[in-house]
Parts: structure tokens; sequence; C-alpha cells
């Protein structure tokens, strides 16, 4: 998530780099759209220093320099193998991963006394570097392979039309619990297609429905476009008949939850936290959003909506990018149809298979308040002994520990946890929505006092 929280003010100067918003034209606005194809032109950096960070233990800068010295090394050697190979994003992602797992396997290793400065954490670059070689090697002579099985994919889903959209927004929002969305999300928006425009007098080649969209592609957009009818408008109304589902008794404190999640997805188009809300205790719910999130996209492409976003598709990116969009408009009408399918949908499936969302709210009215939130999550995680490492990402607490099959789900759920994973003995995942990465910092400290 490092690398693509960017994009929101790359989009944004790139938008105001279009020369049609009153004062900023001229050379302003080409500062403007320079300064956000910057971003846009580096991606496979970005993601190589974003992943590299995100993987290391206690997101070390050692590993971020690692990834991009990496990343500047592969493309180097391949382009010297083969100038036609073009690896876009996925070398930012291989890299990426090679540099935060060399940085977790070296960050401390002892080398000779007279070796001693290039010890620690100032091997990581040195190893990534020399790791990055062969990669380059590999993808110079090796990558047309790969890349002719990822064109194979992408034209097959594009030869789907409408089903092959479908498809994607299903396993768009099936993927989310594992959060292997985002290498979905990586093909499609950063990958697929491609759209050659000049650049300072150059071809330039935009990969991606997103990368596409904001070079000016006005066929770009179909893997994005219905995802403003389900943020800004299906969500909340599926918010509105859980809130209908729940006992008078406790709408007031479940609708304070609600609204605000609710408001999150129209606003910026952040999910998690409402989707988070019914995952895990209504599953069934979850598919029922999957499908009607595939239906949304298929719609919108029917409809022929191109429109893009630069962070996701909540009503700021909506106006933001309105005037690059095609058809953007009718995201409304269509929208408020939605509105109607995802509410009645839910609102009945809800009903008819009686399921408590909300059902620790309505046993315990009275909430269980915690005097020192970090100490107590410590506690229920087994002590400061049992912790190893403390990291998150935006709605999840990711902790490795010596042990997780002793923790309590139930301690967790009492300090507002939405669901717990165990990907194995020695990690756990804490499902806390947006508050997830504040609760991992209170921790940290309160570990280190």
């Amino acid at each position: 998530m490092t690398p693509i929280a960017v994009l929101p003010v790359a989009a944004l100067l790139l938008r105001l780099g279009f020369g049609d918003i009153p004062f900023i034209d001229g050379q302003v606005a080409l500062i403007m759209k320079n300064a956000g194809d910057a971003i846009f032109s580096h991606l496979d950096l970005l993601f190589g220093i974003g992943i590299a960070y995100g993987l290391a233990k206690n997101n070390d800068g050692a590993a971020a320099l690692a990834g991009a010295i990496g990343v500047l090394i592969a493309k180097a050697v391949y382009i010297s193998i083969d100038k036609d190979v073009n690896m876009g994003v996925f070398v930012g992602i291989i890299i990426g991963v090679l540099a935060g797992t060399l940085y977790n396997r070296f960050y401390d290793i002892k080398l000779p006394e007279f070796l001693g400065f290039f010890g620690g954490k100032r091997f990581v670059p040195i190893i990534t570097a020399i790791s990055a070689i062969g990669v380059g090697v590999l993808a110079g002579y090796f990558w047309h392979y790969a890349q002719s099985g990822i064109d194979a994919f992408s034209n097959a889903i594009i030869g789907l039309g409408e089903v092959g959209t479908f498809i994607y927004g299903v396993l768009n929002r099936l993927l989310i619990p594992l959060g292997l969305h985002h290498i979905l999300n990586s093909v499609f928006w950063f990958q697929l297609g491609d759209y050659t425009y000049l650049k300072d007098g150059v071809e330039v080649v935009a990969n991606g429905d997103l990368h596409r969209f904001f070079a000016g592609d006005k066929t770009a957009g179909i893997y994005m476009s219905g995802f403003y009818v389900v943020m800004m408008f299906g969500l909340p109304a599926m918010a509105y008949a859980i809130y209908l589902n729940t006992p008078k008794a406790a709408r007031k404190r479940v609708g304070a939850v609600l609204l605000g999640v609710a408001f999150t997805s129209f606003l910026t188009g952040i999910t998690e936290p409402l989707e988070f809300l019914f995952l895990f205790v209504a599953p069934l719910l979850f598919v029922v959003h999957a499908l009607l999130t595939g239906l949304a996209l298929a719609a919108a492409q029917m409809l022929d909506i191109h429109a893009g976003f630069g962070f996701s598709a909540g009503f700021i990116d909506y106006v933001i990018n309105y005037k690059l969009a095609t058809n953007p408009l009718l995201i409304l009408p269509l929208g408020v149809v939605f509105a109607l399918i995802y509410f009645v949908a839910s609102y009945y499936t809800i009903k008819y298979f009686k399921l408590n969302i909300f059902e620790e709210m309505i046993d315990e009215p009275d909430g269980c308040e915690v005097n020192n939130e970090a100490l107590s999550f410590i506690t229920a995680l087994g002590g400061k002994e049992n912790i190893i490492n403390t990291d998150a990402c935006i709605t999840r607490l990711r902790m490795s520990v010596l042990d997780s099959s002793k923790l309590s789900d139930e301690a967790f759920m009492a300090l507002g946890a939405k669901g717990v994973i165990r990907p194995d003995k020695k990690s756990i995942q804490i499902i806390l929505g947006t508050k997830a990465e504040g609760v991992a910092e209170r921790i940290k400290e309160a570990l280190k006092s």
C-alpha cells in the first residue's frame, strides 16, 4: 500500500496539468503535468522501494534503499540484453520482495573485522545489487515468455468483454481477506494494455488501465469505472440495510459506527473499514457484495463509462477526474440503481439467514472500556515476551509472535477487532479497521517503555 498511497498526489498533479482549470495554465500547468508524470513514469521504482520497506522488519530505510538500487540495476541489465523487454511494475514487485527478504535475512550479519564497515544493514544493498544482476539477466533472456503469458491472459479477459470484467470485479473483492487483490490490481491497473503518446517530442508507452487513463487514453478506465458505483452508492446502501436489521435498542451505537465507515467509502473510496465489519461474522453477505461488484463493473462497461481514479473510486476522485472521464454522468443514475439492488439484496440476506453482524454490541450495550489500549493489546498478545515484531497495514495489525496458537480471539474482539487471522504459528493478523496503524504505533511505544 505504500507506493499506491503516492498515486493520489500524482493523479491530482496530472489533472491540474491539463490546462483547463482557471489560473492553472501555461507554464504552471506544464510544471504540474511533468511533476505528476514523473511519478507515473517510475512506478516500478516506487513499488521496489515501497514493497521492500513494507516487508522489512521495523520498516527500515536500508531495505528501501536496497529496493531502489535493485530496480535500477535489474532494468539496466535486462535492457542491455534486450532493449524490447519491458517488465513494468513487475520488476518493482520482484525486486521489492527480494530486497525485503534479503534485509530480514542479513540485516544483522557479522563480517570479518577488516570488512566490518560493510556488515549489518550496509550489507543489504550490496547483496541486493548482486541479486538484481541475476534478476536482470533472467529477465533479459526469459521475460518475453512471461510477457507472452501475461498478454495471453490479458487478451483472454478483454475478449470476454463484460463477462471478463465481471470475473475481475468478483475476484477483486473475494481476494481482499488475503490481501491478494493488490496483485490482481497490479496486472489490470498497471500492466494491462498499452497506449503510446508523445512526451517532449518522444513516443512514450503507458501500460495499465490506470496509467493509460491519465495519459489520455479514452479506452482506459474499464477496470475502474464500476467501483464508483459500488463505493459511492452500493456499500453505503448495504450499511443502511445492516442498520435496519439491527434491534432498535442498539441502533444508536451501531448507526454511529456505520455512518462513519459508509461516509468513508463514499468520500474516499476506502472500503475495508466497512467490509471488515461483516466479512468474518457474515461471509455470505460478503459473497453477495463480491457478486454485485462484478455486476457493477460489467454494467459500467456496457454503458461505455470510462472513469479512472488515482487512489480509489470515491467522491473526491470522481470530482477531480470528471473532465477526463467518458460518460461520467451516467455513474450517478447507475449508482442509484445499484444502491437499490445492494439494499434489497443485503436487507433480505441478513433477514432470511438471521445474520448477527453487531452481536457483541447488542449483547454488551455498555461496551468494554479500556484504560490503556496498547497495554491491553500487549496482554492479549501474550505479553512482551511473546511479541517479536509489530507492524500494520491500513486495516490490519500484523504481529510476529513466538506462538499464536494460545492467543484468544475473544480477547481481541473485546478490544474492538472485527476478525483474527493466523497465517502460521508465529504470526497473527488482527482486523481493526483504519485505526490499525495507530494501535501498532502505540504498542511499539509501550514496548519501548
